[in-house]
């Protein structure tokens, strides 16, 4: 019988000694990745997430489908503050709670991971890490951005900036497809659904958008339009359209 000093090893092992006094070597155990760690949950459509107030033990990563976080105000109304797409993060939180309730917008999959956890993850698997540190910071950049919107722009503005930023997320495209109903475009943008539908219309009539099939396919026919109504640079996007009509 072979001592442990004798035996040649492929790969990494640790040393175990039984009741003999005798030395076996097993391979080691790797370090559990961020994947391993984060469990695959399905929710259905307008199926809740998690609700307001509800322990924020876990946070998401979305594999695909939309998501959207809101919350209720007393008054019955709802605000809408993020739509998140394919590989978006949402639900980390700095406290126990959340703040916000998350539903899925269509069928959705999602990457649960334990909060508990996030130590373990800064020790195992730094490229995950890091993947999460950049899908946080965009989410705060978009924030920054809905703020802005919300405070300090008109339909038409906070129409474009939408519909550019949606282009930018879901396709890089012209032509987009949107997950999400005019009513939540309403709750996420701070209007009413007759301005969103009354807006949009009058940007097909510019001949800055087409709406070709059903209420969810959009095509920007002018996206340097949208860029100046975008910005609030009202006399540029007028030259643009006079250039187009």
């Amino acid at each position: 019988m072979h001592m442990a000093s004798e035996i040649h090893r492929a790969t990494p092992s640790a040393a175990v000694i039984d009741r003999h006094g005798l030395h076996f070597e097993h391979p080691a155990t790797p370090a559990p990745s961020a994947s391993d760690m984060g469990a695959v949950r399905s929710f259905a459509r307008d199926q809740q997430i998690f609700g307001d107030g509800d322990p924020a033990d876990f946070f998401y990563k979305v594999v695909c489908g939309p998501v959207r976080t809101y919350k209720l105000l007393v008054d019955g109304r709802r605000q809408i503050d993020a739509f998140h797409l394919p590989g978006d993060v949402f639900g980390l939180e700095a406290g126990i709670v959340h703040r916000f309730a998350a539903e899925a917008i269509q069928d959705v999959k999602l990457r649960a991971f334990r909060r508990r956890d996030l130590g373990t993850m800064i020790e195992t698997d730094p490229a995950a890490i890091n993947a999460l540190m950049l899908a946080m910071a965009k989410a705060l950049e978009r924030a920054q951005d809905h703020m802005l919107l919300l405070g300090r722009k008109c339909a038409r503005e906070k129409i474009a900036t939408f519909l550019l930023g949606m282009s930018e997320r879901i396709a890089n495209t012209q032509t987009i497809e949107l997950p999400m109903s005019r009513t939540d475009i309403a709750d996420h943008l701070g209007l009413t659904i007759e301005t969103v539908s009354r807006t949009l219309t009058q940007l097909h009539r510019e001949h800055v958008i087409d709406i070709p099939c059903g209420r969810r396919v959009i095509v920007l026919r002018n996206a340097s339009a949208l860029r100046q109504m975008e910005s609030g640079n009202s006399d540029e996007t007028e030259s643009l359209l006079r250039l187009c009509a």
